[in-house]
């Protein structure tokens, strides 16, 4: 079945109490794997986020190794997966001294060869985001890592994106490549999540949030715990109803057949 991911992103804004709400809301809702992501404004380039407010955010968004850490152990506590994205090897780094288990590479690094080496050697596991990359590039960024590690999620960087671009077609495409193929999912609500059932992505993420009016252009357009609790029952749904049960009749039929068949005949 389709394992749900809620990306809670910088959606805290550093604030652990509301870091630790927003990760117990995922998991009573239905998340199996829960998501921040860890970078470090000391390494970040200058670009237009200087000028319309996002380097404040990132900023206090930041989350140190203690502050991972804390995070980290209260989802233990609690019996969920937790994990991050890394913006650079710096950021692999701090991930792998709280858990060499998971980690994720975003879209815009899908590129970034010494990121994706590092993390191929460092960790278990590596989710991937295929946005931003053509799929030569995607092919040539991946070649040589252990492919049992890697799971690449079929991902528009569009934020939101239009229903019109989102090109779920490609998740089938993918699968021809890739033994692991997810949905990372940047349109609004869930209606593009549950159409992507189809194609049997093994995760689905979704950012998640508590109130889309906290600040930062994410909580706008993440699904709020009603939504993630919807998308996690229609998965279930969907995985139940296309469960293939053979050719003949089941078992829950034996007493129609039994009791009811022919009941209407002629005297």
């Amino acid at each position: 079945m389709t394992k749900l991911i809620a990306e809670i992103g910088w959606n805290h804004m550093g604030n652990m109490n509301l870091a630790k709400k927003m990760i117990l809301e995922a998991k009573k809702n239905g998340a199996d794997l829960v998501k921040t992501q860890v970078f470090n404004t000391k390494y970040l380039k200058k670009g237009p986020w200087d000028k319309d407010g996002r380097t404040q955010i990132y900023k206090k968004a930041e989350l140190n190794l203690e502050k991972y850490n804390e995070l980290f152990n209260y989802s233990k506590k609690i019996d969920t997966v937790f994990f991050a994205s890394a913006m650079d090897i710096h950021d692999a780094e701090l991930i792998s001294k709280v858990s060499n288990n998971l980690i994720k590479i975003p879209s815009m690094e899908s590129r970034n060869i010494h990121l994706i080496q590092y993390c191929n050697k460092k960790f278990r596991k590596v989710i991937m985001s295929s946005g931003t990359s053509t799929f030569k590039e995607l092919i040539k960024s991946t070649s040589r890592m252990n492919p049992k590690k890697f799971i690449i999620m079929h991902c528009v960087s569009s934020y939101p994106c239009e229903f019109s671009n989102i090109n779920l077609p490609k998740i089938k495409f993918l699968k021809k490549y890739f033994s692991k193929v997810g949905f990372s999912d940047h349109t609004l609500g869930i209606k593009a999540s549950t159409i992507s059932l189809q194609y049997y992505p093994d995760y689905i993420e979704k950012h998640f949030t508590i109130d889309r009016k906290l600040p930062g252009r994410d909580n706008a357009f993440a699904i709020l715990p009603k939504e993630l609790k919807e998308l996690k029952e229609f998965i279930k749904i969907y995985s139940e109803t296309n469960t293939n049960h053979g050719k003949n009749y089941l078992n829950c039929e034996k007493e129609a057949r039994k009791v009811y068949s022919g009941r209407w005949q002629k005297k």
